[in-house]
Parts: C-alpha cells; sequence; structure tokens
C-alpha cells in the first residue's frame, strides 16, 4: 500500500521527494527492513515498498546515485519533529541581568551590587554592570572605568570578562559571564 499524495500539494509541505515524486533513474536503497541494500531502478524500488506497504523516502537527493529508504513516512516525519523538539529544549538560554552604577557610587552600595552581581553569576546568568553618566558627570568617567574594573576583579572567582568596559554614549558597560561549572 504506498500512499499516493497530491504532488503539488506534497511538494510544498515536505523537503523531501516520497514515491512517484522521485526524479532520479538509479537510486541506492537502504533502510532496517532491506535484505541486501544497493543500487536499484526507480521501478524495483518502488516494488520493493509497495510490496512491505511503506514509502520510498528520498533522504540525500544531492548524492549520486540519490540515497532512498522504505520507510513509513508520517512515522518518519513524526521523528523527525520530535527531535528538533528535543533540540530545542536542550539548547541554553542565556539569561543577561543588568546592574547600574553610578560613576561617585558609594562603598556599602558597591558592596550590596556586588553581592547581587555574585548571586547571579552563580545561577548561571551574564552580567551586564554599567555606569550611567548623567549630565556633567561625564567628566568622571576615569572613575567608573576604575569601578566596573574593581568589580570585574571582585567577581573573578564566579566570572570572566567578555567585555572589557566600553564606553557608548553616556553609559560606561562591562559584561561579564558565568564560569563553566566543575
Amino acid at each position: 500500500m504506498v500512499i499516493k499524495a497530491n504532488s503539488n500539494q506534497q511538494s510544498k509541505q515536505s523537503a523531501h521527494r516520497i514515491n512517484n515524486e522521485i526524479r532520479a533513474r538509479q537510486i541506492r536503497l537502504v533502510g532496517e527492513n532491506i535484505e541486501n541494500p544497493g543500487i536499484f531502478t526507480l521501478q524495483e524500488a518502488l516494488l520493493i515498498a509497495d510490496e512491505q506497504g511503506l514509502d520510498l523516502v528520498e533522504i540525500s537527493p544531492n548524492v549520486d546515485p540519490p540515497v532512498c529508504k522504505v520507510i513509513d513516512y508520517q512515522k518518519f516525519l513524526y521523528q523527525q519533529k520530535k527531535k528538533q523538539k528535543e533540540m530545542k529544549s536542550n539548547s541554553v538560554k542565556v539569561v543577561v541581568k543588568e546592574i547600574r552604577f553610578g560613576p561617585n557610587t558609594d562603598e556599602h552600595d558597591y558592596n550590596f551590587k556586588l553581592k547581587h552581581a555574585l548571586n547571579f553569576l552563580q545561577e548561571g546568568s551574564k552580567v551586564k554592570a554599567f555606569v550611567f553618566f548623567k549630565g556633567r558627570s561625564i567628566i568622571y568617567k576615569e572613575q567608573g572605568e576604575i569601578l566596573l574594573l574593581k568589580l570585574a576583579q571582585d567577581v573573578e572567582e564566579q566570572g570572566k570578562v567578555e567585555q572589557l568596559p566600553k564606553l557608548e554614549g553616556k553609559r560606561m558597560s562591562i559584561l561579564i559571564s558565568p564560569k563553566p561549572k566543575k
């Protein structure tokens, strides 16, 4: 039982050619349910797939001869979607937490924000610390740079500096990423 779909509709939906959509004269046939895999004509491969009640699916069209598999196409699509979902769920999501300083931040305020930065790094989040210069306080940009470098030095055990202090408009920022856990 070979499922024959409308070729226009099928081509728009899938990235694989199945059954009569395959254009090559000869194909390399592989699969779990093939006794002797090898090179067959398209008609022989379609006959084998028809005997097993499965579909002939072109897996690698860019090789010579193209590689085809005798499988249940709907099951194949389902397994591909399942793999993609699993890969997506395993990917790491990067969170960036921001900490704001002024150019003349006091020691107590600095320590308070340092503690937050260390907590963020332990959680696995990146920390973007920045000094915001209001009005004429831009003349203290050296103090802002010293403050950010001091922060980088204080969190050295937990994280590593990804981007050194950089002035962008009225903000000088530094990016610190967590060190990998051992």
